[in-house]
């Protein structure tokens, strides 16, 4: 009952956040049933005795990964049903284009008593598994009670996380042992949650799901179709700069005004990672004075739209992205990338994506999200850190003036992903081996 008044008082201090968010972005006014009761799917037992898996994805990245396990599990004939939960908007709509079809997806209860209790009676499941980490100790506790084994899978807790969960870590250590299994995505994390969790041997190591996620087709459909719609031509250099936040977007039109009119071929690509602020960078586009496009003003292919257009003046040299779910298809376009969120706070984004079709990656230095990824990138000569703006300048130009330092830069890349696959086969037959024995606590 403690941490029902803890997360009420939360609650009461951030209503005005909460309240501005759903005014101005429409964000927090959905399913409040669901997240605020537990009103989650009335599921019926399931049939034949197939086991009932929920998976929690938090937001769009946990979601792409969740897209990985699933496909892995179709691809074994693994015959579970399953149902999926979000926690964020963009996550919810984005499983709701997935996985409509083949299950129920719908809001996480808050972890409140009653909304957690009621949604696993409704659910029935027989595992519920976490992507990457999210502790909510009283949806484990009751799940646990229920005799339902919780499951972290692709593992990973930051150096910042860590630091915080120690402290705290005689509070945590109940939930920790309530876990029946983490798999965690590289040594550090595992490190990390053995030194958290009463059950250190209940800790494994997969390796990351992200490197089973990241395609390397450039042909595949959804890629092919966009580089059709955005009039992609053989010699474009396309710089993409996705999942970006402020300041990056204006990094990345600096670095495209300094070059554009001596590489006539280059375009520039940006994707905010959140669509609320799609109209921001709007307006810095519109301040810059240059032409420039939006995706989502283009349905049907560019060149049946625009012919003859001097190409200085072709407004599709600048694409503002302002859809969601296009980004992992879309790195197949590009032959330079930024990735995002990695010049600011937030710890850097998946820069898989990028490698895994061999474009040329850089990425600012903040990316504690993905550590040891970097540093096996890093390691590899795979990739390149660019701090600043005049990093960026140099590192796009020297791909420009040198194109086969480029392609190699993303050959390595792509090697690299190529050979670190397998985590999400290691994880379901992980999966596999828990449902046959049930929660041994």
């Amino acid at each position: 009952m403690l941490l029902n008044l803890v997360y009420s008082l939360a609650l009461l201090t951030l209503w005005p956040y909460f309240l501005y968010h759903a005014v101005l972005h429409g964000k927090y006014r959905e399913h409040w049933r669901e997240k605020f009761l537990g009103a989650a799917p009335q599921m019926p037992t399931s049939a034949c005795g197939r086991p009932r898996v929920w998976f929690h994805a938090v937001s769009v990245g946990e979601v792409n990964l969740l897209k990985t396990l699933i496909a892995r599990l179709n691809a074994n004939e693994l015959h579970w049903d399953f149902v999926v939960s979000t926690t964020s908007k963009t996550g919810y709509d984005l499983a709701r284009r997935l996985f409509a079809h083949s299950c129920e997806v719908f809001y996480c209860p808050l972890d409140f008593t009653w909304a957690v209790k009621r949604a696993l009676r409704r659910v029935k499941p027989d595992a519920l598994v976490l992507i990457e980490l999210e502790l909510w100790p009283n949806l484990i506790k009751y799940a646990h009670k229920r005799n339902v084994p919780v499951v972290v899978v692709n593992g990973r807790i930051s150096e910042r996380s860590f630091r915080s969960y120690h402290r705290v870590r005689a509070l945590l250590a109940p939930t920790f042992a309530r876990l029946a299994l983490v798999i965690a995505q590289d040594d550090l994390a595992r490190d990390y949650f053995q030194k958290l969790s009463p059950r250190p041997e209940r800790v494994l190591v997969s390796g990351s799901i992200k490197f089973d996620g990241a395609s390397t087709d450039r042909n595949a459909e959804p890629t092919a179709r966009l580089r059709e719609l955005l009039r992609v031509l053989p010699e474009d250099v396309v710089y993409l700069c996705g999942s970006t936040q402020a300041p990056e977007e204006e990094g990345a039109l600096e670095v495209y005004r300094r070059l554009y009119r001596d590489y006539p071929n280059l375009r520039l690509f940006i994707v905010p990672r959140h669509p609320e602020r799609f109209e921001q960078v709007a307006q810095l586009l519109n301040a810059s004075g240059l032409p420039w496009t939006r995706r989502s003003q283009l349905q049907a292919p560019l060149s049946a739209q625009t012919p003859n257009v001097d190409r200085n003046d072709d407004p599709t040299r600048i694409v503002l992205v302002d859809v969601m779910g296009e980004l992992s298809a879309l790195w197949g376009v590009a032959q330079l990338a930024f990735v995002g969120g990695s010049w600011g706070s937030r710890g850097g984004q998946n820069m898989l994506e990028p490698a895994g079709y061999g474009v040329a990656v850089s990425f600012g230095e903040n990316t504690r999200n993905f550590r040891t990824i970097v540093e096996s990138l890093l390691r590899a000569d795979a990739a390149v850190v660019v701090r600043d703006v005049e990093e960026s300048f140099r590192f796009v130009k020297t791909c420009l003036d040198q194109p086969e330092y480029a392609r190699q830069l993303g050959q390595r890349a792509q090697e690299l992903v190529l050979a670190n696959q397998g985590a999400a086969d290691f994880t379901l037959k992980a999966l596999q081996d828990l449902l046959a024995h049930g929660n041994q606590s």
